[in-house]
Formats: structure tokens, C-alpha cells, sequence
């Protein structure tokens, strides 16, 4: 992917935080793309960069070899690397794929990975994979959370039936994360859930910061089946367009 050397307007750089990749190289290239993608700009992922899509590998060599690209770690991400390190774990059909088509290289992937934090500070922004407890300091975080919480008030911290952590978090800085992929993106007064099941068919999104915005484009093929929770999990939202090609929306 070549830079693009002239930012729009009269921002000097911007923070573009896209959601859960999963192998979605494609729609990643089509969503620089569609914003205009400069070499001042800079790009966060929520984490699981990898597993389930078609292009883990062109994905981790982009977020390698370009400074601009930076992400937290994701529970597939992690996955990954106890799979490597033989690890005594339930792994899926997918993680195991990924982790043998990876093989190769295997010392490179493992380094990246392992380097990757659980949290990203963009000062009035956090960048987190899945969620975090309201009610405890950003230091005191468990990392099980960081990696696999949605919901409170229940014996598992990956339960959908409790009550959503971002519908109880109300701290200073506007949490931005992925792992629970909804139709359209998740949004409370302080988070915006960015998981819009590109892998599954749908859309990949992205947030842009300084300028409030939201980017989505469709993703193009159904790489994996979605359960029926993803469609059950939130009504399209009236107030962000849907179409064909890339959309970008102010909030």
C-alpha cells in the first residue's frame, strides 16, 4: 500500500481507530483508501487483527512494517500465541488454522504479538479490545476484562445477558473497543463499540477522532457464518446511512 502524501482539510495528522480485522486486509485497504489515508495519519486496531478471515498474515506484515499502524491485543491475537507455545487450551477450528498457516514465520508473528498492550491512551480517547470495569481504576484493570468482557452482574465476563459495561462506565475518557460484533456500532455517552462483523459479511468501521466520524465500508464476502446473535444483537441505526460503497458520517 503506497502513503497517500495529502491529508483532507486542514487537519495535520489524524487517529483513525478501525475495528476488529480478523484477516480483513481488503476492506482495511478500501477503508484508507476511502478517507483519504495520508503519511501523517495513524491507524489503531481494537485487536484481533487475526484468525477467521482470509489475510492474517498480509495484515500482521502491514501493522510490522509500517509505524503509522499500531493495535492492542485481541483474545484471537492471544490465542494465537498459546497455540504456538503449546499451551494446554480449547482452541478453535480457526485459531488453529491461523496458527499452522503462520508456522512459517512463526518467530516474526510471535514477537509482534507479544508486544502488543492491552491498552492504548490517545488521551481523551482509550483504546481497549473488549470492555473494562467501571468501577475499578484504569491501573487495576484484570486483563481476563480487557480481553473478553461485555457484560456485568454475571458469573462469566463473556456473557450477553448481563448489563453491558459501557451502558455503566461513565470515566473521563471515551473508550473506544471491538470483540462484540453488532450490525452497526455499539454506542453509549462513553464508548463507541466498533466490532460491525466484517468478517461475517457485514462492514469493517473505523473512528476518526479529531474530526468525530465514523467510516464504514461493506465488507466483500462472507468469510464466516455469523450466529444469530450477531443479527439479534442491535437494530440498524437510523442516524448512520447505510450504503454500497465507503460512507463516512460525522456523530
Amino acid at each position: 500500500m503506497k502513503p497517500i502524501n495529502q491529508s483532507p482539510s486542514n487537519i495535520s495528522h489524524r487517529t483513525i481507530v478501525v475495528g476488529d480485522l480478523h484477516g480483513c486486509y481488503d476492506e482495511l485497504i478500501e477503508l484508507l483508501t476511502t478517507i483519504d489515508f495520508s503519511a501523517n495519519d495513524r491507524v489503531v486496531a481494537v485487536g484481533d487483527l487475526t484468525v477467521k478471515g482470509p489475510k492474517s498474515r498480509e495484515i500482521l506484515d502491514l501493522f510490522i512494517a509500517d509505524r503509522r499502524f499500531r493495535s492492542v491485543l485481541g483474545n484471537h491475537d492471544l490465542a494465537l500465541l498459546r497455540f504456538w507455545r503449546g499451551e494446554r487450551h480449547k482452541f478453535t477450528g480457526a485459531q488453529k488454522k491461523t496458527g499452522r498457516e503462520l508456522e512459517f514465520d512463526r518467530e516474526k508473528y510471535s514477537s509482534f504479538l507479544s508486544s502488543l498492550p492491552l491498552m492504548i491512551d490517545l488521551d481523551s480517547h482509550l483504546v481497549v479490545h473488549a470492555g473494562l470495569r467501571p468501577d475499578r481504576p484504569l491501573d487495576q484493570q484484570d486483563a481476563d476484562d480487557l480481553l473478553e468482557l461485555r457484560t456485568l452482574g454475571r458469573k462469566k465476563r463473556t456473557s450477553r445477558k448481563g448489563t453491558p459495561w459501557y451502558d455503566v462506565y461513565d470515566g473521563d475518557k471515551v473508550v473506544l473497543f471491538g470483540h462484540w460484533p453488532a450490525p452497526e456500532p455499539r454506542r453509549a455517552p462513553h464508548a463507541i463499540g466498533l466490532d460491525t462483523g466484517c468478517v461475517y459479511g457485514n462492514r469493517l468501521t473505523a473512528y476518526i477522532v479529531e474530526t468525530d466520524e465514523l467510516v464504514s465500508v461493506p465488507a466483500r464476502l462472507f468469510y464466516r457464518k455469523a450466529s444469530d446473535r450477531f443479527y439479534k444483537s442491535g437494530e440498524p441505526s437510523a442516524d448512520i446511512p447505510r450504503a454500497a460503497s465507503g460512507t463516512i458520517i460525522a456523530t
